[in-house]
């Protein structure tokens, strides 16, 4: 009972988290699955023949012995050519590719400046360099730029997000203009804007129109729009080569799966191959919760707000029992309590359509 206390506090403050198994018949507007990927069994079975090509099907070690592989290798050097970036390292997770980048670039007298809402990864990460270490405003480059100008230092790396997992927001292009302007080095968590954001659904780089520069750096996940698991990190070659002797994220940990990294790799074909139509159902769910609730969203993160000293855990329980599943989010993740709707292309119009008439009666 070494942490009963502990325990005991963070019940008391209504916080405590739990893993659970939900039942599969309810209708998922609450995972990360934006696409609905992890239903396309065709996308599966391509994974498959792919890895059953070579030899090996695990990475066996790290990237830096011999757990480097054809698979990874072809996977890297297709999201440098689509994205434009000069080189690309896969990792194992999204928390694994932040943590390496937050722990590794910032040396001492630099400046290491993120927003006040980025991901935990990052905040852990942070902690850990010896720069100075700064939060600027939520999307407010006009504070960036001043937190700048008012500290010395070598080097300015500034980290973001494309879209933030929580409020939905989508990144003020500002910041680029900032960063370029100081020839700040850019990292761009787009771990929830790949797949869902952008003419050709490449995030915000290909939002915005922005030609990566050689300060700019891309963070995607797998697990998420690519129905998967993993990362990778798209930068320059010199970045890279910095990340691959310094990393320790990434240098001290088996390579990432073969099969993990061959599915994504899959999605993205798919993606590629299917945006025109992909893009369509996402406005239409777009479309659809502007004209039912009123919430305009960029991406596919709807953050539903509750009345005050409403519990967050009792509105999903009571959605979860008129057969809708959607996030329960509470302090300290979010400032105030949201249900975390994904209006994610798995699930039907209707269903959605249902949901939120649900929520217009005020049942819950």
């Amino acid at each position: 009972m070494m942490y009963h206390n502990e325990l005991a506090a963070i019940a008391k403050s209504n916080r405590t988290r739990t893993r659970r198994l939900f039942d599969e018949t309810l209708i998922d507007f609450c995972s990360n699955d934006y696409l609905g990927f992890a239903q396309k069994k065709a996308l599966f079975n391509r994974a498959v023949t792919q890895v059953s090509m070579y030899k090996t099907h695990a990475s066996k070690a790290s990237m830096v012995v011999n757990g480097y592989h054809p698979i990874h290798e072809e996977f890297e050097s297709f999201l440098t050519r689509t994205n434009g970036f000069e080189a690309g390292l896969v990792c194992g997770s999204g928390f694994l590719a932040n943590f390496s980048l937050i722990e590794a670039l910032p040396r001492k007298r630099d400046v290491l400046i993120l927003d006040e809402e980025y991901h935990a990864s990052g905040i852990v990460a942070a902690k850990r360099v010896d720069a100075t270490l700064l939060f600027f405003r939520h999307n407010d480059a006009t504070h960036l730029e001043h937190l700048i100008n008012t500290h010395t230092h070598n080097r300015v790396i500034i980290a973001v997000e494309g879209i933030y997992s929580m409020s939905g927001d989508v990144l003020n292009p500002e910041i680029f203009e900032v960063a370029d302007r100081y020839n700040a080095i850019l990292i761009v968590d787009e771990a929830h804007s790949v797949g869902v954001l952008g003419e050709n659904l490449r995030g915000v780089f290909d939002h915005f129109g922005i030609t990566p520069k050689p300060n700019h750096i891309k963070m995607g996940t797998l697990g998420k729009a690519l129905g998967s698991y993993g990362a990778y990190i798209l930068c320059s070659e010199h970045i890279a080569s910095f990340l691959q002797n310094r990393a320790k994220a990434l240098i001290y940990t088996t390579a990432p799966s073969l099969f993990d990294i061959a599915l994504g790799y899959q999605g993205f074909l798919y993606l590629l191959k299917n945006r025109a139509k992909i893009k369509a159902e996402i406005e239409q769910r777009q479309a659809l919760l502007a004209r039912a609730l009123g919430m305009s969203i960029e991406g596919l993160i709807c953050a539903y707000p509750l009345k005050e000293g409403v519990d967050a855990l009792g509105v999903q329980r009571l959605l979860m029992e008129q057969g809708f599943l959607v996030g329960a989010i509470r302090p300290p993740t979010v400032e105030k309590p949201i249900l975390r709707i994904i209006p994610q292309l798995g699930e039907s119009l209707e269903s959605l359509e249902s949901l939120c008439d649900v929520l217009k009666k005020g049942d819950v």
